[in-house]
């Protein structure tokens, strides 16, 4: 179901647009006039309403973060808490996925955030999942030496998929985990996304690994 277009969004867009990350003529995102300081760069492929990425924002304050979310309201909204949660080290940015390789910096994602991504579950749009091969060899492109992947779902079958997708397609998978939300070590530094917590409240489990290529 899509959203019904905000009311007074092209105001409401001009108080926030600061913080879009600024692209050079081709497209590609400046990380050095975007930011105010070097750090690691932690990025969130669909970061719905902003409530992970300004978690995140909270916990590394330190580190420079770039929230990609697709639907134009939903990022207005994730960038309006972020305004109102006065976030200094977040910029955002309205793209496609698919064009994630394109856009970012070769190499220069240490850590990628995958949370509760569509499972698109039949068989005929397994290419456009955010773990499909197509997409695992975008990121290859954009992660730096070493650089991870955290990817959380809801959706066993989406994480079942991914599990396949990620050894075969030159990864190596670790912190896997099934029920997040029961785990003492997982679950102490974890930040809810909106879906996670209304999803988690009606008891579904949670899944999550890390991935990082070999």
């Amino acid at each position: 179901m899509r959203m019904r277009p905000k009311k007074n969004r092209d105001k409401r867009m001009e108080k926030v647009e600061h913080l879009f990350v600024k692209q050079n003529e081709n497209g590609v995102v400046d990380l050095e006039n975007s930011f105010s300081f070097e750090s690691d760069l932690f990025l969130e492929i669909g970061c719905g309403k902003g409530a992970f990425i300004i978690g995140l924002s909270k916990q590394f304050p330190d580190k420079r973060l770039l929230a990609v979310e697709l639907v134009p309201d939903v990022l207005m909204m994730a960038m309006e808490k972020a305004e109102r949660e006065e976030t200094k080290n977040i910029c955002f940015l309205n793209a496609n996925a698919e064009n994630i390789a394109d856009i970012i910096p070769e190499g220069s994602v240490t850590h990628l955030y995958l949370n509760f991504s569509d499972p698109w579950p039949k068989k005929r749009n397994a290419k456009r999942r955010l773990t499909s091969p197509l997409f695992l060899e975008r990121y290859k492109k954009i992660l730096a030496p070493k650089g991870k992947i955290f990817f959380k779902t809801d959706n066993k079958g989406l994480f079942d998929y991914s599990l396949e997708s990620f050894v075969n397609n030159g990864f190596k998978i670790s912190d896997i985990c099934f029920d997040l939300h029961s785990d003492v070590v997982f679950n102490k530094d974890n930040i809810e996304t909106e879906y996670e917590k209304n999803f988690s409240e009606k008891g579904f489990l949670i899944n999550r690994l890390t991935a990082e290529v070999l």
